[in-house]
């Protein structure tokens, strides 16, 4: 597979921070339900279907391993790597989230819970896998020692995530966008920890790190609630005034009507193993 993936629209669940990445809040609407309903559109996208393939292949799924999917949503993955013969446990901190994985798909093991504190005994899984979450995660460090404590020898470990820090937004304004993205990543717990994945895994002791970078194109106007998000949390940080923030989102909205709207930002996939 290629490292550079494009896509014509954007792609731990529940939490806010996630929520105005990917989701659009209405008025008096659940921001998680909102959420879920992006994510439906974006995960049925075929380039984020084929990494979601490669994060399965870097696991090397066997039949019947053991496998976790941390931060799993709705259990779109865990549905997926089932298919593939795995045994698979979703787990998320969202009750929304598990309640509405478990309407779809009632056989699957779903659990809410914590990536800090796994429901698994030590060395009881050949697989664990954690897609868009540990940038919401205030000591991922942490959560890669619970994944190595539950992960039994030659067990494999794969990480997904964006670098918050460099997004690339195509602006009649390239210094304004800049402050957005930056003031918008100061928010985020740990926004550069995808960059950081390589490290992280060695430290925790893990071994036969690889790290891929794919790169998402986004050019649909499904994105403009992301870059309204982030210009309206660069504008409530003081980063930028207000009259900035809406300039600059009109500007968004006018590419999207006119069809030259882009949002691109670097996907990194890290996989390891457990000696």
């Amino acid at each position: 597979m290629s490292n550079n993936t494009t896509a014509n629209r954007a792609d731990h669940a529940g939490d806010a921070d996630r929520a105005e990445w990917e989701g659009r809040e209405e008025p008096g609407g659940d921001p998680v339900i909102a959420l879920i309903r992006v994510l439906d559109a974006l995960d049925a996208l075929p380039d984020f279907v084929r990494l979601r393939a490669r994060s399965y292949d870097l696991l090397n799924l066997t039949p019947g391993a053991s496998v976790v999917d941390v931060g799993c949503g709705t259990g779109l993955a865990v549905a997926e790597m089932a298919g593939r013969g795995a045994r698979v446990t979703g787990v998320d901190l969202s009750e929304l989230m598990i309640a509405e994985g478990r309407r779809r798909e009632p056989g699957a093991d779903l659990r809410v819970g914590d990536a800090r504190e796994l429901p698994f005994l030590d060395g009881e899984l050949a697989g664990y896998r954690a897609e868009k979450l540990y940038h919401e995660l205030d000591d991922p460090a942490g959560a890669l020692g619970e994944a190595r404590r539950v992960l039994a020898a030659d067990g494999r470990v794969v990480l997904i995530g964006q670098d918050w820090d460099t997004f690339v937004i195509d602006s009649d304004t390239p210094a304004l966008t800049r402050t957005i993205v930056h003031a918008r990543a100061d928010l985020i717990p740990t926004p550069h920890v995808a960059r950081s994945y390589r490290a992280l895994l060695l430290d925790a002791g893990f071994d036969d790190v690889t790290v891929e970078v794919h790169t998402a194109v986004l050019t649909d106007p499904l994105v403009l609630p992301v870059l309204a998000r982030t210009a309206g949390a660069a504008r409530d940080a003081g980063a930028i005034t207000a009259d900035d923030a809406d300039g600059w989102t009109a500007e968004q909205a006018e590419r999207a009507r006119t069809g030259r709207l882009l949002l691109a930002m670097p996907l990194f996939v890290a996989a390891a193993r457990r000696p």
